[in-house]
């Protein structure tokens, strides 16, 4: 690992450690991309607060003990940058056909087309979450609350900056023509929508939000690890920082589940309710139930598995032969890294029943990355099952069945419960109620939804956090919001 910790130059409009100053033709292209990028911030940004002062942290190096400062700045006006992790020395491509031969520093003219396109993928996301989360401002918990979602929608605008620098760099004038249409396309709109289902759905309020970012933002983690180790040695470094970033978003939402769980608890013991089922009663007391809860979980946890394509899937197979996209954690897994002859369990529907079956490793790398993404989501679920049980309440939220909800994939065409037991259309179109959130299930956390814009305050369905961000005391103003 080379050692010298590149710090970030703010010479230029845009701060970066990738020499901008120097290379004068791609800082021409990005400052002649900044305007539409600010256009987009201003029309589809956080809705309102563009003026408030919000204390957010900045990168500022990539040394990972001291990479970010924290201070107050108004959210038009945070530098986003280019920031690129340490160049390792002598790195070789760890996966695939080239496997052992030394990491490109640019792109190979047989795989740019593919490049692109992962990149032009990964990059659409990050706008589209910016996009569906404008609104949230208005209605958040806290001003913790708030700044944490200013913090996660900066930095999504910074992962977007981070796919158009290699695309401005990298890719010519196409690269140039997808850097525009990254800022063109709407998060669910009817003629240009993002390039992904998750990413076009709404985010109606804070727990939407929480397990969005708990569940999507996960799934953007394996991503981001998968072009991590790829053989196309800018793409890595980028991911490589970009995974700094990404904890803090999967934080806000698992921290924030476990506040509203804690808080649910709370109500119904000081209320001496004894069923956590009894949803009437426990909504009385102005707080989510758990079975609610649950119902938001299997809708999030069932969008975010469509993320990950087909379970047998020729184009992953194809990323990772080119030395592209590898596994999760690709250079600690013991095996040849070729996957020639190797094969990997992915479930199938076989007559109707849902069957183990082995398959190719190589065309069953999307099965095998969403397998490691569940085993990652369960971490969570262990701490809010621990919260309900420390409370005393026999009731365990849990992942719904891979085959249940899915719009792509082995089960697109079926329906299943969320124990994974199939169900003709009739009893899905009966049950769907229990199983994923109602019209009803909307509008009362929508009724919950009022804004807490006193320092130090929260609403009453959500527990203040244990610790500040930054170390700050309880009563600290997050966001300074002018009168």
């Amino acid at each position: 690992m080379n050692v010298n910790i590149m710090n970030v130059d703010y010479s230029t409009k845009i701060p970066n450690n990738v020499n901008l100053s120097e290379d004068r033709q791609v800082l021409k292209a990005l400052e002649g991309w900044h305007p539409g990028y600010m256009n987009w911030w201003s029309d589809m940004g956080p809705a309102g607060f563009q003026q408030s002062l919000v204390y957010l942290r900045t990168a500022y190096s990539v040394d990972p003990r001291g990479w970010a400062k924290f201070d107050y700045v108004r959210m038009p006006e945070y530098r986003w940058g280019i920031l690129l992790a340490p160049q390792e020395e002598n790195r070789v491509i760890p996966f695939g056909e080239h496997y052992g031969e030394p990491a490109w520093q640019e792109v190979p003219g047989e795989y740019r087309a593919m490049l692109r396109r992962l990149i032009v993928i990964q990059g659409d996301t990050e706008p589209a979450s910016v996009e569906q989360q404008r609104h949230l401002g208005k209605t958040a918990p806290s001003l913790y609350d708030m700044r944490n979602l200013f913090q996660v929608n900066v930095e999504e605008g910074r992962h977007l900056w981070a796919m158009v620098y290699l695309l401005q760099k990298y890719f010519g004038r196409d690269g140039r023509e997808e850097a525009d249409e990254l800022l063109r396309r709407r998060s669910g709109d009817a003629d240009s929508p993002r390039m992904l289902g998750a990413f076009n759905e709404a985010t109606p309020d804070w727990l939407s939000f929480f397990m969005f970012t708990y569940f999507t933002d996960r799934d953007g983690k394996m991503q981001l690890h998968s072009l991590a180790q790829s053989g196309f040695d800018p793409l890595s470094r980028t991911c490589r920082f970009m995974l700094t970033e990404e904890a803090h978003h999967m934080f806000v939402g698992e921290t924030g589940i476990s506040r509203v769980v804690q808080r649910t608890c709370e109500a119904m013991k000081a209320a001496g309710i004894g069923d956590p089922n009894d949803i009437a009663k426990v909504r009385a007391l102005g707080v989510i139930d758990l079975p609610t809860i649950q119902k938001k979980l299997n809708l999030h946890y069932s969008l975010s598995l469509d993320l990950f394509g087909s379970e047998v899937s020729t184009n992953a197979a194809n990323s990772f032969n080119a030395g592209i996209k590898g596994r999760y954690h690709e250079t600690q897994i013991k095996d040849d890294h070729r996957l020639q002859r190797d094969t990997y369990p992915v479930l199938k529907l076989v007559d109707g029943k849902i069957t183990r079956v082995d398959e190719p490793a190589l065309t069953a790398l999307n099965m095998r990355l969403r397998d490691d993404y569940t085993q990652d989501c369960v971490k969570g679920l262990l701490r809010w099952n621990k919260i309900i049980s420390l409370a005393g309440y026999n009731f365990k939220l849990a992942l719904p069945n891979v085959a249940f909800h899915r719009a792509i994939g082995e089960f697109k065409d079926v329906h299943a419960s969320p124990d994974g037991v199939l169900v003709d259309d009739a009893t899905w179109n009966r049950r769907r109620n229990e199983w994923l959130p109602s019209t009803d299930d909307g509008d009362f956390i929508t009724s919950l939804m009022t804004p807490v814009r006193d320092v130090g305050e929260f609403a009453p369905w959500i527990s203040p956090p244990k610790v500040g961000i930054d170390n700050k005391p309880g009563d600290f103003e997050y966001v300074k919001i002018e009168s």
